[in-house]
């Protein structure tokens, strides 16, 4: 259900078309929700049949050219009343704690190798949050809109900052297991 918000919320920020959302969920959105391009498209469809955004006036576009969406009074409304709803935090499922449980049932060859790419990976998505939050958030950035948009990139940050930590302690972990692997 949240695939369409975030499409919603994307445009009330800024009218685009199916390709410029794309990009925006490359460059900003999809960090933390990821989508592609046809889950866009079709999203862009549904919530256009539903009445929730519109083609801007006066752009019906010929073949080939993009047509831009805005967002209409009722899809505010939705927006707005799915922002006020409570939620639940969804329980965590990752591969790789999956993974270490079943080595420890079936041994753990190839798995460190992953947990340091993992660690490699989480490390270079680190630096680039950090390097976004050098360049978009200044001292002194700290309108309404800023800092919530700061407060999204800041659990990003936070996150990979975790799962840095949490590997180099399983990799530390993995350094002091005996030789023998369970059977």
């Amino acid at each position: 259900m949240s695939l369409p918000h975030a499409i919603l919320t994307a445009l009330v920020e800024k009218p685009s078309s199916g390709l410029e959302l794309t990009r925006r969920f490359d460059r900003s959105i999809g960090y933390f929700w990821s989508a592609t391009h046809q889950q866009i498209y079709r999203e862009l469809g549904k919530l256009e049949t539903d009445g929730l955004i519109r083609a801007l006036p006066g752009q019906q576009p010929a073949r080939g050219q993009k047509k831009s969406y805005e967002v209409l009074p009722e899809g505010r409304a939705e927006l707005a009343r799915w922002t006020a709803a409570a939620q639940d935090p969804k329980p965590l499922r990752d591969t790789m704690l999956l993974r270490l449980r079943a080595a420890a049932v079936v041994g753990t060859t190839g798995v460190e190798a992953d947990l340091r790419r993992h660690l490699e990976l989480h490390e270079r998505q680190l630096a680039e949050y950090e390097e976004i939050e050098e360049r978009d958030f200044p001292p002194g950035k700290d309108s309404a809109e800023d800092r919530l948009r700061h407060l999204v990139l800041r659990a990003g940050i936070d996150l990979e900052t975790f799962w840095t930590q949490w590997l180099r302690h399983a990799l530390a972990e993995f350094a002091e297991l005996p030789g023998e692997e369970p059977a």
